[in-house]
């Protein structure tokens, strides 16, 4: 494979439907709307401006076929684009997705504080197996986007919403009722896969029905759903756990995924504007158009299955090509390993330590979730001004490595909240000292995500796939950490395995983010895969 030019089939730029499919597997993790949603916002600003260009250049026969749904006057202007419907609809369309999309998220953290009951329950006294029953629902949840994100392209939004959804509720239920430990877990990964599909697909919902200049609000509203889903998620999990079986986690999460599907496939409408001009297409039995719609779909490919492997390939082409996309998404995966360690280990740590039964230890994990939501509300607004005060000295020419600065103030706070969790808790000081230092970490790290995620996406050509790079790895690693954190813990203590991870942090979050800043664009200029973005 060359990486100077585009993927067999693509042009010079992604097409739109292939860059937000691509966008929308970088929304894969649970824990990150807010960054997602809004890299999603700023790619498709990108996009909306390489549409002006490629209507100016319609003489071009590849560009007019990179953007045949929008380049179409009487598309533009028709009633059955998803951009014209009327307001209410559009907002009814935003709630369900957000509402699809918040139960996923939920569920990936619902049953941790019943790990204890999980244990019981199925026998397990390997820490290891009892994390990875928590776990492994990122390990689908990394893998399902790639799969779902190029689908629903082809396929439509709804077909894949819809369906996945109903999977979900049939999973749910195998969890409930599972036999023993490795039906369990089969199931836990089927439900992380079927969960994957709502978060890979929603922002690319929201980008079908919004265009970039009124799309903000839209995509607030839609990040609250799975923003609030983790934090809430351990909440409920936590007082179902206590006060009746564990087996009713899964019990809620299946009817909640009922509640869902009957509203949305009562009133969600197809968003994806070549699959909506594909059926019409096909009502008016004009098959030159749909052979044409099919071919945009599939982005040129002769096949779905060969428009699916580009996309699936190439994320990990990116991480073993590119310094600086392998560096920045270790750090971010080593972030997100830790948070979803802090998932897994909560339980057992503030139950023996401070003696807290399932459903008040449910309420630990407010502290991550509040970290999160500062971070979300001020760290972009913090971003933007940092980045557009940057720009201005530099005569108003605006570079990747501007979003440098701002990576600062989270990277030092991820190590502060781990020593400030570790120690105050290997001391035993009061139990709202720990969660302080959590939040601390959260805000941190929410804060690094934002500015590093813009910068890959500043800096690549195929900007919304190097997203989705760095979202399988973290997700790989979210995967990965809970299975040996708590043996972690037992040898070093708290407060040594959270000063062990925050040097990690240390080491990864701040020499690499600051040598960028003054040495990022020779080092792009010297890669083809980022060369593009200095032409730009």
């Amino acid at each position: 494979m060359t990486f100077n030019t585009a993927p067999s089939g693509l042009s010079s730029r992604d097409s739109l439907g292939t860059e937000t499919a691509a966008a929308n597997a970088a929304t894969a993790d649970a824990p990150l709307p807010g960054i997602n949603a809004y890299v999603s916002q700023e790619e498709e600003k990108k996009h909306d401006e390489a549409t002006v260009v490629d209507e100016e250049a319609a003489s071009s026969k590849e560009n007019v076929a990179d953007n045949s749904s929008f380049a179409d006057e009487a598309w533009v202007k028709d009633e059955r684009n998803p951009r014209n419907w009327a307001p209410n609809k559009k907002w009814t369309a935003t709630a369900i997705v957000a509402l699809y999309t918040f139960i996923p998220p939920l569920a990936s953290s619902m049953m941790a504080p019943g790990l204890p009951a999980v244990a019981v329950k199925y026998g397990i006294t390997n820490s290891s197996i009892l994390s990875l029953t928590l776990s492994i629902f990122l390990l689908s949840f990394a893998l399902g986007p790639l799969i779902f994100a190029p689908l629903s392209e082809i396929y439509g939004r709804n077909l894949i919403l819809h369906s996945m959804n109903v999977f979900s509720i049939a999973f749910s239920i195998g969890c409930a009722f599972s036999p023993d430990t490795a039906s369990f877990i089969g199931f836990r990964f089927l439900l992380g896969l079927s969960g994957s599909a709502p978060v890979a697909i929603g922002a690319g919902t929201i980008s079908d029905l919004f265009a970039p200049h009124n799309r903000a609000s839209a995509m607030a509203v839609y990040s609250l759903g799975p923003l609030l889903g983790p934090s809430i998620g351990p909440i409920a999990g936590g007082f179902i756990a206590q006060y009746s079986d564990v087996k009713y986690v899964f019990v809620t999460i299946a009817a909640l995924c009922g509640v869902a599907s009957v509203v949305g496939i009562a009133f969600l409408r197809e968003t994806f504007a070549p699959v909506i001009q594909y059926q019409i297409a096909t009502k008016e039995g004009d098959t030159d158009r749909m052979k044409h719609l099919r071919a945009v779909q599939t982005a040129g490919s002769t096949s779905a299955l060969g428009y699916l492997g580009v996309n699936v390939m190439r994320p990990f082409v990116y991480l073993s090509r590119s310094l600086i996309c392998f560096m920045l998404s270790l750090y971010m995966a080593v972030i997100y390993g830790v948070y979803y360690l802090m998932f897994a280990t909560f339980p057992r740590f503030f139950a023996e330590t401070y003696g807290f039964k399932p459903g008040p230890g449910g309420l630990v994990y407010l502290g991550l979730g509040i970290g999160l939501i500062i971070s979300v509300v001020f760290g972009g607004k913090m971003s933007d001004v940092l980045y557009q005060s940057q720009t201005k000295k530099n005569g108003g020419v605006g570079k990747p490595e501007f979003r440098m600065p701002a990576v600062v103030p989270g990277a030092i706070a991820v190590p502060i909240g781990l020593f400030w969790y570790g120690w105050s808790a290997e001391a035993k000081l009061h139990w709202m000292m720990p969660i302080v230092g959590t939040g601390i970490f959260g805000f941190g790290f929410m804060a690094t995500f934002l500015p590093l995620q813009l910068y890959l996406v500043d800096s690549f050509k195929y900007g919304a796939s190097v997203s989705a790079s760095a979202s399988v790895f973290r997700s790989l690693l979210g995967f990965v950490f809970p299975l040996f954190g708590q043996q972690m813990f037992d040898a070093m203590g708290v407060g040594g395995g959270n000063s062990l991870l925050a040097g990690v942090s240390i080491a990864l979050g701040i020499p690499f983010p600051l040598w960028l800043y003054y040495k990022g664009e020779s080092l792009r200029r010297g890669n083809p895969l980022t060369a593009e973005s200095i032409k730009n």
